[in-house]
């Protein structure tokens, strides 16, 4: 694995670095007091960033991204992710890979036009009694005919305030297992406005204010069976195809945020005087630094082995689950580490510190929870041993 970084992803870790300093931090505090991501600033900020290329930088070339490697991608996340959330996920859009799966007159309908940044997905699968056990989902899908017909409810739905159609997954049917019935899942795509069909409001949350989550309601929604995303029965294969990297970028996020804080953290050990001389001269802080990057390291060497793994092919679901457990704990640790280094005025709205203590506090639960992930990496260290 090569450590350095070529040319080319040089070239793009400084253009997207540019780019939030300059056009993303600037609205950070306006977003915090506010909450809400203004129209014209959302349209102004996405225009900006498909004139810079930086928009479905995670898509291949030949749907129209910028066909990043998996490595210049993570590298791409991880400078985005300093930003506040709801402004560069919502302005620099990355559509759903899951896309990918479509095909014939989906990807006219769906694909190309995300990459274009025309049209915004985003994904439904958590209900309020299906979190983690996605089995355990209650929406259903029937298929009568041409049509499906969906019943039931989603939420904790992120941006669906801001899509404009819906990667929607539900029970389409059961199968006998070893463990008794088990439900089989469809992945389907749903046009906002479709009759039968709403989206309301969500959860007041601590994290990321202005990226909002929605709850969806499906009563005898009717989609055609067209716009099935794969095969009938088969949403759990598409998923899985498409959706372990999701947590690779939720690693590549968090160590944006955490290197950030590092950087307000080291500034204020060196502008901070006490008791005669700099806080960073006192071991009691010095050594909070120096846990704080032996911490960043580890998770940044990890991310980056399992986007190197991804782009050499040979990725497993552990590898990506490692990434993201150590990136998620790491960004918890440094947020709050950084935040008593600077005491009181770490919880003060002046400094982004507060913003980005607060806002770690999801990435362990989105995505797959911190239990999921040690789950995912037990079962891969014990079952070849026939555990």
């Amino acid at each position: 694995m090569n450590f350095g970084m070529t040319d080319e992803q040089s070239m793009i870790v400084k253009a997207t670095k540019d780019f939030v300093e300059n056009e993303l931090y600037p609205h950070e505090k306006e977003l915090e007091e506010t909450g809400v991501l203004r129209p014209d600033l959302h349209r102004e900020l996405k225009q900006k960033a498909i004139d810079a290329g930086l928009y479905a930088a995670n898509m291949p070339t030949d749907v129209g991204g910028a066909g990043l490697d998996p490595v210049a991608w993570i590298l791409y996340e991880k400078e985005l992710g300093k930003a506040h959330y709801a402004l560069h996920y919502n302005c620099v859009g990355r559509p759903s890979n899951i896309l990918l799966a479509c095909e014939g007159e989906l990807r006219e309908k769906y694909l190309y036009p995300s990459v274009r940044g025309e049209r915004v997905d985003c994904l439904a699968m958590t209900e309020p009694s299906a979190g983690s056990d996605v089995r355990g989902m209650k929406t259903t899908a029937v298929l009568k005919g041409d049509h499906f017909v969906i019943n039931g409810t989603k939420h904790f739905i992120s941006h669906a305030d801001h899509a404009d159609f819906v990667i929607l997954f539900a029970a389409s049917g059961e199968e006998e297992s070893p463990r008794g019935k088990k439900k089989l899942i469809t992945a389907l795509l749903v046009d906002m406005g479709t009759p039968g069909f709403e989206v309301r409001p969500g959860y007041k949350n601590v994290s990321h204010r202005g990226y909002n989550n929605c709850i969806l309601e499906f009563n005898d929604c009717k989609v055609p069976k067209s716009q099935m995303l794969g095969e009938l029965h088969k949403g759990f294969e598409v998923a899985n195809t498409w959706l372990s990297a999701t947590r690779l970028q939720v690693a590549a996020t968090c160590l944006g945020r955490a290197e950030r804080a590092l950087d307000l953290a080291k500034q204020w050990a060196v502008d901070r005087v006490q008791f005669g001389q700099q806080i960073g001269k006192f071991q009691g802080v010095s050594f909070k630094l120096a846990d704080m990057a032996v911490e960043l390291r580890a998770a940044e060497l990890l991310t980056m082995e399992a986007a190197w793994k991804l782009g050499q092919g040979t990725a497993t679901d552990s590898d990506m689950a490692i990434a993201k457990l150590k990136a998620t704990e790491m960004l918890a640790m440094v947020a709050d580490e950084a935040l008593q280094i600077h005491g009181g005025m770490g919880l003060m709205s002046d400094l982004p510190l507060e913003r980005i203590w607060r806002d770690a506090r999801i990435e362990r639960i989105w995505d797959g929870t911190s239990e999921v992930q040690r789950h995912i990496i037990s079962r891969a260290l014990l079952r070849p041993l026939g555990g």
